[in-house]
């Protein structure tokens, strides 16, 4: 993370400084607003300037060689002069032109947080879960030293446009100042929060478009469907993403099409970038037809990753693949994936049945074409969106205690009504009826087609939405609400009138919701733009 690495080096270079000898050379590097001393904040910005996350134009007077960067020995002159006295090279002051720079933000532990600062608690004391440096530590408080609001008026805030097809934003634990967006077609972008807003990056983080199968067609339910970080990305720098492979990028034995589940690797000298040669393939699992491919993966608060799987498709799952044990289409999967080596995976030893192999991995079954879930902070409560056949949307739920084996229905119900009962005549009735888990929500054709499951928010700002769930409908504009308690339902509502938006734009086809570090709640829409939720 930015400001460990931004520690680390002020660290190494204090150590270099205190056991070199000779007199510090006097030019004040490091000295940004000109005040003739440098201050651990001006060091750390001279650190990221170094690190090549803030421009040179933030504090120039690091650069004393004037060769266009911040190398190492210049952080070092900079250590010197906040040890020492900073002296100008000239006798008189007047000769010098005092050194412009944007201003320092306020000092880390004043308890409030301003860019770049992760949180801030009201003190430097390093171990209580915000660091010396306000950089978060785990287990540490996210919302330390973030301003909320009661309001209950919103606004969308533009963080990213020009997107092609996005279908997932993620952001990875303990760096709440980078978000990162899926293209469907294979692309992967960085958004970088800044002191004036958010930045997409020139360079993407992953450019995986030859590995994956997309025709950029607005129904084409193929491509690359999401990212999932590590909950010690960090350290381990894992993170884990689902995409349907193109024949040349499949690997053996499986054909085009497939659901591929791959681990990789962030690049070890900078956050931005993945390492493209490091995937390792955890899961390949054939898709019958085109559409229904599920594609959500997220960790569950026990560790385990969960990955979302469709029935294969086809309409009608003429496969019978929901209600089958002997195949993963349909199925909700639990994986533990904190495995080094081949194949990357085991099966959890309390799934409902944790026999060898990829069964084994089966957590619950009955699922349509899960378009997103997601797991309450909070709670750890599940929300699984599911999308529907021809008449019924539902939103099924599952509480943090479930020992799994849940069966959701598909395809002998869609949503609570009878669909398809065969072999048997007849849909079971009470109390065979009681084996199945039936939607907390569902609607109608008349209110959308196809659910987008969001997020039960927990974010540090908006306290009028504390424990409600977002979610929508890609055909229907809409940003809707349950309100859910003890797993029931009690109040639907819907916050699109409240959500102000930028002039010229709206949100017209919601793809995906996502949560940041601190919990906060992002919008994708389809037509290319991403927004994060925010008080108006």
């Amino acid at each position: 993370m930015i400001m460990r690495s931004s520690r680390l080096l002020v660290s190494l270079a204090v150590s270099f400084v205190v056991g070199a000898s000779g007199v510090f050379a006097q030019s004040c590097p490091g000295d940004c607003d000109g005040d003739s001393q440098v201050s651990i904040a001006e060091l750390i910005r001279g650190v990221r300037i170094a690190l090549r996350q803030l421009e040179l134009s933030e504090c120039p007077v690091f650069d004393t060689n004037a060769d266009g960067r911040v190398a190492v020995g210049e952080l070092v002159a900079a250590v010197r002069a906040a040890l020492e006295v900073c002296i100008a090279d000239t006798p008189t002051p007047t000769s010098t032109p005092t050194p412009t720079a944007t201003p320092l933000p306020p000092q880390c532990g004043d308890g409030v947080v301003q860019f770049p600062e992760e949180c801030d608690d009201g003190n430097v004391d390093g171990g209580d879960g915000c660091s010396d440096a306000c950089a978060l530590e785990p287990g540490g408080d996210v919302c330390a030293g973030i301003p909320a609001s009661n309001t209950e008026d919103y606004r969308a805030v533009l963080v990213a446009d020009g997107l092609a097809s996005p279908s997932h934003v993620s952001g990875p634990p303990l760096d709440p100042n980078r978000i990162f967006v899926l293209e469907q077609g294979g692309t992967v972008w960085v958004v970088v929060r800044t002191s004036t807003g958010y930045e997409r990056l020139a360079e993407p983080f992953l450019n995986l478009v030859d590995r994956v199968a997309f025709s950029g067609g607005v129904f084409d339910e193929r491509g690359l469907l999401s990212i999932a970080f590590h909950p010690d990305y960090e350290n381990n720098r894992w993170f884990f993403v689902n995409y349907n492979c193109r024949a040349v990028a499949c690997p053996p034995g499986v054909a085009a099409g497939a659901t591929v589940v791959s681990r990789f690797l962030r690049s070890r000298d900078d956050p931005n970038r993945a390492e493209p040669d490091s995937e390792r393939v955890l899961l390949a699992i054939d898709q019958p037809f085109s559409n229904h491919n599920g594609g959500q993966l997220a960790f569950g608060p026990d560790g385990m990753m969960y990955i979302g799987m469709g029935d294969g498709g086809g309409g009608g799952d003429p496969r019978e693949t929901a209600q089958r044990d002997d195949i993963l289409l349909g199925k909700l999967l639990r994986v533990d994936v904190d495995v080094a080596d081949a194949p990357y995976w085991r099966v959890p030893s309390n799934n409902p049945n944790p026999i060898e192999g990829e069964l084994g991995l089966i957590w619950a079954k009955g699922l349509r074409n899960p378009w997103r879930f997601s797991f309450d902070r909070a709670t750890g409560d599940l929300f699984i969106a599911d999308v529907g056949q021809q008449t019924f949307e539902e939103i099924d739920f599952q509480p943090a205690d479930s020992r799994g084996g849940e069966n959701y229905g598909w395809d002998i119900f869609e949503a609570d009504s009878c669909f398809e009962p065969d072999p048997a005549p007849d849909c079971p009735e009470p109390p065979e009826r009681d084996a199945f888990v039936f939607p907390i929500h569902q609607y109608g054709r008349s209110l959308g087609a196809s659910v987008t499951g969001g997020f039960v928010y927990r974010g540090c700002v908006l306290r009028s939405l504390d424990g409600t769930y977002l979610f929508s409908d890609f055909v229907r504009q809409g940003i809707r609400t349950l309100d859910v308690v003890n797993g029931a339902v009690t109040r639907v509502g819907e916050i699109s009138s409240s959500i102000e938006l930028p002039d010229g734009l709206d949100i017209r086809s919601v793809s995906s919701f996502g949560e940041d570090a601190r919990g906060e709640i992002y919008i994708v829409d389809r037509q290319g733009e991403v927004f994060l939720l925010a008080p108006r």
